[in-house]
Order: C-alpha cells, then sequence, then structure tokens
C-alpha cells in the first residue's frame, strides 16, 4: 500500500496539527444593527486570523441587557 498526501491517516495528523495552533481572542462589543438583522461586527485587526474558510467557535456571554426603545426611538 503506497502512502499518499492524501490518504485519510495524513487528514488526521493534519487535524490535529491545525488543533495545535488554536488561537484566543476575547472581544466585547454592542450588538450592531443592520437592517433588521442584529449583528456582530469583527475587529478589522483579526480579519489577518478569521479569512474566509476559516472555521470558527463564537460562544456569547451577555454582559448587559439592552433597554428596550419606545416606538419614538427614545
Amino acid at each position: 500500500m503506497v502512502k499518499t498526501p492524501f490518504s485519510p491517516r495524513n487528514k488526521e495528523k493534519q487535524a490535529n496539527t491545525r488543533s495545535a495552533t488554536k488561537k484566543q481572542f476575547v472581544i466585547t462589543k454592542k450588538i450592531a444593527k443592520h437592517g433588521s438583522q442584529s449583528i456582530i461586527v469583527i475587529p478589522r485587526v483579526l480579519e489577518q486570523h478569521l479569512k474566509p474558510g476559516t472555521v470558527m467557535q463564537l460562544t456569547i456571554d451577555v454582559l448587559e441587557n439592552a433597554i428596550p426603545e419606545d416606538k419614538d426611538g427614545n
């Protein structure tokens, strides 16, 4: 049996290698609004670490609830 770089065993090794380079960032953000959607804006300084296709885990801890606005926006 010839091992190729794409064998399932090598993929497991690659996955284990990737988890060893885990990076963690803690940011505190206020939820923003984009149309009718509530969004979280990721700071630009993290752009080099969070490229398209990057798999990440997001945990949300609510530190303070928003004060509801009345119909006039006050």
